[in-house]
């Protein structure tokens, strides 16, 4: 990596496009603009880390923040979403660096809520419209998957061969299929051959603490090389601080911080891909009642997903550690289904965490644990094994990120996100554990023990055609200001029951080809 950003090429003055966030959507938006012949410019607020020393296959040395999002934020209401690790990132590649690699796409009638079940809105564009950027996504990275995938609207086959299974996959699934479900291999941005230079898996498990041998398909080792290929220059350990606009009410500049000092970048366009809880925080500070927000809409309908773990003893060793983190899965709940006290689904997923995570996760979730309870349970570490929900959390204005009176330590008024669960996502979380917990005894564990949890940031810069009810239009423009951007998760109208990484990529991807095709990024 050292040696790409030697190679890079430097810009002074205006030019084309300033991006916002070097993640999943920023580093795409590099490549395919820079690809199209345009001068960009991302500011990235983390480091650019090196796989092969920056990485190492230790937990304890990974702890050390590196790649974290672990500046202040002030969370509230009556469900606080834990931040750091589990949902941002700081680093040129954003989470991508530390995610599971899951790659799963929405399913059609995610689009469609208010149409098709009288809840929430639908999405500005329909499933069919994605599903050619999903393709050309899930063939960049080189996804792999089942031959056939079980449920719609996609069944493959993948670019590559599913991962193989693991001790507790075979579990599993045979608690699965006890219980009449599919068991299937999850699709991963993991390449299980060789791809551009990179090997395949070599099974190491530290995928969550970066991916030495670059056979996760993080942007940071596909997209990122690229965009620099193309001309686009990264610039790391840069602060956004606010987005400045000309006399006409057009977007201008963007002001950031770097080794102390404050510098501006001029563009002809500006995309902001920090995310659903930096995009409203810069979106907020760069103007009185925050710019792009005629509509009062930025900030609302923050959404994350279910992560409930459910956790089971078995009689002989699983060996988690040996695989990435995601395992197997089933979509069989995915959605509404008939009979149930609630509405919409979830996905379900084998999980598993190493040592230190395991450990003070379940501490936190189960106060029981401690003494010689706790000393047990540290020392069968290697027989415990977990499934989980990615579970769908309606979009609520009662929901979302706001400026706090406090500020960082550049004075700049941090984030405060407010989260409280209605009861249609506590009837959810209670089912998906509950079929968790019948499947890990189906399939012969015991000493059964839950853990509420949530994963991913959604929302708050939300799509619309309608720009009394949005922040972007269908393209990720914003509907007040016609060369401001934004194009990361926070556009999502809902969530769905899946990792949104795929999603997002997608979206992004989308998003340059209508630049380059409808006006470009010529500076002015």
């Amino acid at each position: 990596m050292k040696p790409m950003r030697a190679l890079m090429r430097r810009y002074e003055g205006p030019v084309d496009a300033c991006i916002v966030g070097a993640g999943a959507a920023g580093a795409v938006l590099a490549k395919e603009l820079s690809e199209g012949g345009s001068k960009v410019v991302v500011i990235e607020a983390g480091p650019w880390l090196d796989t092969r020393e920056d990485f190492v296959n230790d937990e304890l040395t990974m702890l050390d923040g590196r790649m974290d999002w672990d500046d202040l934020r002030i969370t509230a209401g009556s469900d606080p979403v834990p931040m750091g690790r589990n949902n941002t990132g700081r680093a040129v590649g954003g989470s991508t660096v530390h995610y599971t690699a899951a790659a799963l796409r929405l399913h059609e009638d995610d689009f469609e809520l208010k149409s098709r079940e009288g809840l929430a809105d639908d999405w500005p564009i329909k499933y069919r419209e994605l599903a050619p950027y999903y393709d050309r996504v899930e063939k960049y990275l080189g996804v792999s998957g089942p031959r056939r995938f079980p449920w719609p609207p996609y069944h493959g086959p993948f670019p590559y061969p599913e991962l193989p299974w693991s001790a507790r996959d075979q579990h599993l699934a045979r608690g699965m299929i006890r219980l009449g479900l599919t068991p299937a291999k999850a699709p991963h941005a993991i390449i299980t051959g060789s791809k551009d230079g990179r090997s395949p898996c070599m099974m190491y498990g530290f995928c969550t603490n970066g991916c030495k041998s670059d056979a996760k398909s993080s942007t940071l080792v596909t997209y990122i090389p690229d965009a620099v290929r193309a001309g686009a220059e990264i610039r790391e350990e840069c602060f956004a601080v606010k987005v400045n606009t000309r006399r006409d009410g057009l977007a201008k500049s963007v002001t950031y911080l770097h080794g102390g000092k404050e510098y501006e970048q001029e563009a002809g366009i500006i995309i902001l891909s920090c995310y659903a809880v930096e995009s409203p925080r810069l979106l907020l500070n760069s103007a009185p009642g925050g710019l792009a927000n005629s509509s009062g809409m930025v900030g609302r309908n923050f959404m994350v997903h279910l992560g409930d773990n459910v956790i089971g003893r078995f009689d002989e060793p699983v060996d988690n550690w040996v695989t990435p983190p995601v395992g197997i899965m089933n979509q069989d709940r995915y959605g509404t289904v008939k009979g149930r006290d609630f509405v919409r689904g979830y996905t379900l997923e084998a999980y598993n965490m190493f040592p230190i995570e395991f450990y003070t996760s379940f501490v936190e979730g189960n106060p029981h644990l401690w003494g010689k309870r706790l000393m047990d349970f540290i020392d069968s570490y290697q027989y415990r094994t977990m499934l989980g929900n990615v579970g769908e959390v309606l979009p609520s204005e009662d929901n979302y990120v706001e400026l706090a009176a406090e500020t960082d330590r550049h004075g700049v008024p941090v984030a405060k996100v407010v989260f409280s669960r209605d009861e249609n996502t506590r009837k959810l979380s209670k089912d998906s554990m509950d079929l968790c917990e019948e499947i890990l005894k189906a399939a012969g564990a015991g000493d059964i023990m839950r853990q509420e949890s949530t994963i991913h940031v959604l929302g708050t810069c939300r799509m619309g055609d309608d720009p009394s009810r949005s922040v972007v239009d269908r393209w990720c423009r914003s509907h007040d200001i016609p060369n401001l951007f934004v194009c990361d998760g926070s556009v999502f109208v809902t969530g769905g029951g899946v990792n949104p990484s795929l999603t997002i990529e997608a979206l992004a991807t989308r998003t340059a080809e209508h630049i380059l095709d409808y006006g470009g990024t010529r500076a002015a």
